[in-house]
């Protein structure tokens, strides 16, 4: 799941958090968990999204 720059892994992730947001779509416990581990030394940032149609 993470690209191999790791500069660029907190942009991924919420990339990837938005982007299931946008689509309304789930995440199972492994994602859930990839993407905890993403965020845990990151500061609180807020993701804006908008939804799809």
């Amino acid at each position: 799941m993470e690209p191999p720059h790791t500069g660029y892994w907190r942009q991924y992730a919420t990339d990837w958090v938005a982007d299931k947001t946008w689509w309304s779509l789930s995440i199972d416990a492994t994602e859930r968990d990839a993407l905890t581990q993403q965020f845990v030394d990151c500061p609180d940032e807020p993701i804006t999204v908008i939804l799809a149609g």
